[in-house]
């Protein structure tokens, strides 16, 4: 019996777990990209591995944040104004699930795949001994202004008794005590300790190394153009490299798959939400503890080997220009809350496109364009830390097998 082969579109992290775990399933694959394996949005995002992110980001009082936003062009949560079809039909249905029972029933499945997600993550780092800087240091949500401090515990409640998901109270200069990295006078924080984090270039170029050590095939430069069908199966994938022979497909596109719809045979109701980030060297006084801003949208990522600023949400399109005015956001954000929010000299000041859903679930599911063609994309703000848990679920799906995940709240039936 000849070998099946599946072709894995798209290099950034939710492909190269499928790769992983296809591979494991025993498949031979071949992954492709547009541009370099982990050179998306893979590359320069925070890398923070959080099972406390269970909740959406359609919650109440959001979509009021993203009108406000049309007016405020330095607001970190911003749509920017512009005749877009696609972008306003996304925001209407995020509008309608901006409400406390939606929230709630997101966060079930969001979890289940982020708890799969770290507790693969512990396995295959040991098992493949990826060098990708992993650490458990936990997460810090850290405030100011004492009104969204206090606020925050109804937050807490919600996730301690809804998801199991408790976090620890630091008030005043206690959490100065937890992370002395902060300036005093901060109202208090709040901690996750079981979150971990890691480097995600890192991560990338690591695991790649494992998967090519194990005959698993990656292409560069190389653009899918289209499938070639028989009997309502998929045969071969064109790309710019010429054809290559499949007995399955996974598109993992990320923030890109909307623009492969008519290929697909469905529309994708994804919106490239833009981030950006700084990388430097670590200051003298280094965080040892991530942290979040929740106030002015700051994530801090204290690396091994580096040092990363990080967030900020625009919804601008397709559009891959560094703005200056967005990373001085990052940098005056953290300056309000640490000794030393910087360091010189900046390594890299990076964009990438987050694949944004309304519902802030990934779709998981087999396209309609054939029965052998699968997609894994749309998600959000945590692809990083779903990565290995989508794989898994991917190869289950894809080899016929038992899924170790209900698949049905990522499929694509719920956009119709």
């Amino acid at each position: 019996m000849s070998e099946r082969r599946v072709v894995v579109v798209g290099g950034g992290v939710i492909g190269v777990a499928s790769a992983h775990y296809l591979q494991q399933a025993g498949w031979s694959v071949i992954v492709i990209d547009q541009g370099t394996i982990g050179g998306g949005c893979s590359h320069g995002n925070c890398g923070l591995i959080c099972p406390s992110h269970v909740l959406p980001l359609a919650e109440p009082g959001a979509i009021g944040q993203a009108i406000r936003s049309l007016f405020q062009p330095e607001a970190p949560f911003r749509v920017k104004p512009r005749v877009d079809f696609d972008l306003w039909y996304w925001l209407w249905r995020f509008a309608c699930r901006c409400n406390h029972g939606d929230m709630v029933a997101t966060g079930h499945p969001i979890q289940r795949l982020l708890q799969s997600s770290q507790e693969q993550y512990e396995r295959l780092i040991e098992q493949e001994r990826l060098d990708c800087e992993w650490q458990r240091r936990g997460l810090l949500f850290a405030y100011r202004s004492r009104e969204p401090f206090e606020a925050y515990a109804e937050m807490d409640q919600l996730l301690a008794e809804t998801f199991g998901v408790p976090a620890q109270r630091f008030d005043g200069d206690a959490v100065c005590e937890l992370e002395p990295a902060l300036k005093p006078g901060l109202a208090g924080g709040w901690y996750y300790d079981h979150d971990a984090h890691l480097r995600p270039d890192k991560l990338m170029s690591s695991w790649r190394a494992s998967l090519e050590s194990r005959s698993v095939t990656f292409r560069e430069q190389c653009e899918f153009l289209e499938f070639e069908r028989t009997n309502g199966r998929a045969t071969q994938v064109q790309t710019s490299q010429g054809a290559i022979a499949a007995d399955a497909v996974v598109i993992a596109t990320g923030a890109l798959t909307p623009r492969l719809s008519a290929s697909l045979g469905c529309r994708i109701p994804i919106q490239p939400g833009k981030g950006y980030s700084i990388t430097m060297p670590r200051p003298q006084q280094c965080p040892v503890i991530p942290l979040i801003f929740p106030e002015h949208r700051v994530a801090v990522t204290p690396m091994q080997s580096g040092y990363r600023l990080g967030s900020i949400m625009e919804f601008a399109g397709y559009d891959d220009r560094i703005a200056p005015e967005r990373l001085q956001l990052l940098t005056r954000g953290a300056a309000l809350y640490l000794h030393e929010p910087t360091a010189e000299p900046v390594v890299e000041h990076w964009t990438g496109w987050r694949p944004m859903t309304w519902d802030s679930l990934p779709i998981i599911d087999r396209a309609p364009v054939a029965e052998n063609v699968w997609i894994a994309a749309g998600h959000n703000m945590v692809g990083i830390s779903m990565a290995p848990g989508t794989g898994r679920l991917v190869a289950e799906l894809v080899s016929n097998a038992k899924p170790h995940l209900d698949p049905k709240p990522y499929s694509l039936q719920r956009f119709r």
